[in-house]
């Protein structure tokens, strides 16, 4: 791994500078608005193997028309249980689809662990019930989809599902309940006994077990698993409903070049990484080189991040330019603490020209051929009474988070994974992170040094420069296997942090 230095100006020089998968940009109270040119909506409910960064879901959604707004409420870890409990049900039902692709069974499934989500057959039964018959009393129409199977290999090289008992039982209700159903388990079955094991595990993504080695992932997809079964539902769906047979497109969609360079760095192809952001993100006490640091070698890690600089003042001074020169393969753009500032050379109003910049990053990124990835600011460490204090970065980590979920790129909330973090901490705990070099213009000759509770030492570059990389690999999945697990001894401060997506 190289780590590229480029930085400039004074230490420090904003001496006053302090986020599962990104929340859809449908959800809330109120009912979403459709994409402009559609005609139908249709809605994805299920689990992670419906989502988009591990599921099928892309690939089905690619294989749409233009005419069709393809909605993925899909959820990581959820049950038929679940998904209503964590009010996803409720907000999947205010998007007013026309169409749901209802597919739950994974982490239905009765296991030894006996997880909270996890429920008996008949319970299972039970909610498909309940699903479909909320669905139509709000206008909608129901499809069942059985399971993907998992990609379980016998050693005659034919699939063993742990999944039929599942299937029978949703293929059940689509009968009694006259429901269109797109029975996904039989399909996969059937083209993975036909493609073989050696083919069938290429189109999965790869994960690391209990000592660090890379072990291939036999229930999630990889870009070209997704474009792959998602066209199997597609095509099915036109079957099962006649009235959508239009818009399936005639032929299977292409991967676009996000998913090729995902496939390149799956394959193991070298590539580089370019940070963009302000000091929090800096060489000189940001999280980069602590993030860097978590990189296998074949990865090129350019932190090009710059003390005091916004949104605005980032692309002014050139510095954007600079990091497009660099051609990088993926891009993490962090800013907010200088955009609040009342500095007219740098203020960007969060609802205003911040996020129009945050979408002009997406779009100069994309059209480069790379992934953008954008990352909330990180938490200035200051107490009051015993509790962190929230000082208005609240708004510019809500305004990231809108515009990564409306243009549907991956979202790391520092901010709130941060906070949450540092909520379990006392001023004097979280002093241990503090950068030490940031003098007191309050001081006689600056002879004191000021607690600088924005910036980090090393080893707060290490906690949080790890938070990154531990979370971002939960939606840009392929970049997994480029991340080291922990020094050996290490507590996961993912597992500090925010609650993770369960599969």
């Amino acid at each position: 791994m190289r780590i590229a230095a480029r930085s400039v100006g004074a230490l420090f020089l904003c001496a006053a500078v302090t986020g599962a998968v990104a929340e859809d940009a449908y959800v809330g109270s109120q009912p979403a608005h459709r994409l402009p040119g559609t005609t139908v909506r249709i809605d994805l409910v299920g689990d992670s193997t419906q989502t988009d960064n591990a599921g099928y879901g892309r690939g089905f959604c690619a294989n749409l028309s233009e005419k069709v707004d393809c909605l993925n409420m899909a959820k990581g870890g959820a049950s038929t249980k679940t998904y209503r409990e964590l009010g996803l049900w409720d907000r999947s039902l205010s998007t007013k689809p026309d169409y749901m692709l209802i597919q739950f069974g994974h982490n239905d499934m009765e296991t030894a662990e006996h997880l909270d989500r996890q429920v008996s057959m008949a319970d299972y039964e039970k909610n498909l019930r309940r699903y479909v018959e909320e669905a139509r009393a709000h206008g909608i129409k129901p499809v069942l989809v059985t399971p993907l199977t998992r990609r379980y290999f016998e050693k005659g090289g034919k699939i063993h599902s742990d999944l039929l008992a599942h299937a029978a039982t949703m293929k059940q209700v689509a009968t009694e309940m006259q429901v269109p159903l797109i029975d996904l388990q039989a399909e996969s079955i059937a083209y993975l006994d036909g493609i073989g094991e050696q083919a069938g595990l290429k189109l999965g993504i790869t994960k690391k077990d209990k000592d660090g080695k890379l072990q291939p992932d036999k229930t999630h997809l990889d870009w070209q698993g997704s474009y792959v079964f998602g066209r199997i539902v597609a095509v099915d769906l036109g079957k099962a409903v006649p009235a959508l047979q239009p818009y399936v497109l005639p032929n299977a969609a292409e991967l676009p070049p996000e998913g090729q360079l995902a496939m390149r760095v799956i394959q193991g192809a070298p590539f580089k990484v370019v940070l963009t952001g302000d000091s929090t993100v800096a060489l000189e006490g940001g999280w980069g080189p602590g993030f860097c640091a978590t990189l296998t070698p074949n990865v090129t890690c350019v932190d090009l991040a710059q003390n005091g600089r916004s949104t605005k003042s980032y692309i002014d001074e050139g510095w954007w330019k600079k990091a497009l020169d660099e051609k990088g393969s993926y891009y993490f753009i962090q800013f907010g603490h200088n955009d609040q500032k009342d500095d007219p050379k740098r203020h960007a109003d969060a609802d205003g020209l911040y996020s129009e910049n945050l979408r002009r990053f997406i779009q100069d990124v994309h059209s480069i051929g790379a992934i953008p990835i954008i990352v909330s600011s990180l938490s200035r460490r200051n107490y009051k009474d015993g509790k962190l204090v929230k000082d208005g970065l609240e708004e510019y980590s809500a305004a990231a988070r809108r515009v990564a979920a409306e243009e549907k790129v991956t979202f790391v909330d520092l901010f709130s994974l941060s906070q949450h973090f540092l909520s379990t901490k006392t001023q004097e705990q979280a002093d241990a992170f503090n950068a030490t070099t940031h003098p007191d213009a309050n001081a006689e000759n600056g002879s004191t040094v000021k607690p600088d509770r924005t910036h980090l030492n090393e080893k707060g570059q290490a906690v949080f420069g790890r938070m990154v990389a531990d979370n971002v690999i939960r939606t840009q999945v392929e970049l997994g296997p480029n991340v080291n697990g922990l020094p050996e001894g290490a507590t996961s401060v993912l597992q500090l942090a925010a609650p993770t997506d369960g599969h």
